[in-house]
């Protein structure tokens, strides 16, 4: 166990983590070393080149707004919704670009920004090239990074920071078998084995404070989704549609029978219609499929959480620290990028985590947290990522709210099935990326295929 649910839910803002935040960190991390290294005050000149899926879905993704906030400082955690756009503005008008917030040099966009959109770099479909030079032209320094998906980036030459030396954990696994293994010969749920080896690289109270922190930023982002009206910004006039939903859920019948599905998709879409906004959201594992899980515990606390219930943060513990547990078996061996392995590995991670995670909270057994996991996979297998105009709207809110649909779903088969099944959740993450290796790139994040082409008039 590498990648611990620090990583894997982080604050940031919309649209895209791979597109928006991890180009942020980059473009930070570059000017960064510049200052490390005491090569800032020289540095006369910054130029950054974006390649493959970056390049052909940067635009509509915010990676060009994003690598100006990132040279000039900004983290994505940090940085705030409401002025990131005016700051952008100033770059723009000025022509001057303060990097890390104070070393101001010139910066014409048309020639210090640029998009290769027919090459791609060795490491990942997400390349990014940072190059510093002095006033008379000479290199001060060139790096290349990868935005490897869910705000995760890695240096050229360098490895990933999930890879890097931590502290041993107590119940370590590689596999869901091994997880599986390990909680019976410990007698552990998932959610305890996890909580204890967050607690041994975190400390206990900063892991379930970090829960809390997390679970209200999304509901947070889920409350602004349900009360903001108008158009998402991009140019294709996609109408917000998460407050009319829940007007109607509110307003209607309450013992219409499809009262709890039209909720789930008003508080998916609702925090998916605030992340094309660029507003604040949590990956979960990715921007993309940041609407899935917060839909999912929304719904369970509305529904089955009850007055009566002594601790209801416990099943919120249950819930996140199970979803994390689902989370590191798919990044570790397989992918939750986009451009790398389709839609599949957003929003069917996000739907995987999620099933998991409502089974934990129902405090099922670890077989039937395995079991839901892979049911919700198992039927995302395959999925493209085509975003029409490389925007994060069509199909990306919508399919929020199935894949949230889909994670309850999965769990109620589990639970009602007592976690007995024939396929495994490694055989189908293992699936998984193997379709998405032999996915045509042109599925994958680039807006060449599928409905971006198809569809082009919506």
């Amino acid at each position: 166990m590498r990648t611990s649910l620090f990583d894997l839910f982080k604050i940031g803002i919309g649209p895209s983590s791979s597109h928006t935040m991890g180009p942020m960190r980059a473009a930070r991390a570059f000017v960064q070393r510049l200052e490390s290294a005491g090569q800032l005050e020289e540095t006369a000149e910054v130029a950054a080149e974006l390649y493959g899926s970056l390049a052909l879905t940067g635009i509509g993704h915010g990676t060009d707004r994003a690598v100006l906030l990132g040279l000039a400082g900004e983290r994505p955690e940090e940085t705030d919704p409401e002025t990131a756009a005016a700051r952008i503005a100033a770059v723009r008008h000025s022509g001057r670009l303060p990097l890390l917030g104070r070393r101001e040099i010139p910066f014409d966009e048309a020639r210090h920004l640029c998009f290769h959109k027919d090459l791609v770099l060795p490491g990942h479909p997400n390349g990014m090239r940072f190059s510093a030079r002095r006033a008379d032209g000479s290199l001060v320094a060139r790096e290349v990074y990868y935005s490897v998906g869910g705000g995760f980036i890695q240096r050229e030459g360098e490895k990933p920071a999930d890879q890097a030396a931590r502290p041993a954990v107590p119940y370590p696994f590689a596999s869901a078998a091994e997880l599986l293994e390990t909680g019976e010969r410990a007698s552990l749920s998932v959610w305890q084995l996890m909580l204890e080896n967050e607690s041994a690289l975190n400390g206990r109270e900063a892991v379930l404070e970090y829960i809390r922190k997390i679970w209200a930023a999304m509901e947070a982002a889920i409350d602004r989704g349900l009360s903001t009206h108008g158009i998402l910004p991009g140019g294709l006039n996609v109408q917000r549609r998460a407050p009319r939903l829940m007007a109607r859920v509110r307003d209607g019948n309450r013992n219409d029978l499809f009262r709890g599905m039209d909720s789930v998709n008003a508080f998916a879409m609702a925090v998916n219609e605030e992340n094309a906004a660029g507003g604040r959201v949590v990956t979960a594992p990715t921007n993309g499929a940041a609407g899935v899980i917060p839909a999912v515990m929304r719904y369970y606390r509305e529904n089955f959480s009850g007055p009566s219930e002594t601790h209801p943060e416990r099943a919120i513990e249950r819930f996140f620290l199970t979803a994390a547990a689902v989370g590191v078996l798919f990044k570790e061996n397989a992918s939750i990028s986009g451009a790398e392995v389709g839609c599949q590995g957003e929003v069917g991670v996000a739907a995987s985590m999620a099933a998991a995670g409502l089974v934990a909270a129902f405090e099922g057994s670890n077989a039937e947290i395995e079991n839901a996991a892979e049911i919700a996979m198992e039927h995302h297998l395959g999925m493209t990522c085509d975003p029409i105009a490389g925007l994060v709207q069509i199909p990306c809110i919508e399919r929020n709210a199935l894949g949230a649909v889909k994670a309850i779903n999965a769990c109620r088969l589990a639970m009602q099935g007592e976690g007995a099944h024939k396929v495994s959740l490694d055989q189908v993450i293992k699936t998984m990326y193997e379709t998405g290796l032999d996915m045509q790139a042109r599925y994958k994040e680039t807006s060449l295929a599928g409905l971006a082409v198809n569809a082009v008039e919506c």
